[in-house]
């Protein structure tokens, strides 16, 4: 997964900001990822993928397209596992988040 790829749609951490958490704040358990950015704290799709940060630090997670991983995360959404809170990246019907610019126009 890339550097600059969405881990967690719900409040839009990317792992990036995650990694560097990790290495800066040093956690002593993964829940305490929460704290940046409150990854993990909305629908609960990204918590298996931070559980990999905390534990891997930097390096590879689970090799995933970002298409793939909006896809799953749509499928566990849909399966009723996840709740999205409001503001979270939207789920479209082909299971892909929607581009930032679509995002806007469909809300006003």
């Amino acid at each position: 997964m890339d550097l600059d790829a969405k881990v967690c749609y719900c409040f839009h951490v990317t792992r990036r900001k995650l990694v560097n958490f990790v290495r800066q704040r040093q956690p002593k358990v993964p829940s305490q990822l929460s704290e940046c950015g409150g990854a993990g704290t909305g629908c609960g799709w990204c918590i298996p993928f931070l559980k990999q940060i905390y534990a891997q630090g930097d390096t590879d997670l689970e090799v995933l397209t970002p298409e793939e991983y909006a896809k799953r995360r749509a499928d566990y959404i849909r399966a009723g596992r996840g709740n999205p809170p409001p503001g979270a990246t939207p789920i479209p019907d082909d299971g892909l988040p929607k581009p930032a610019d679509e995002r806007s126009e469909s809300a006003g």
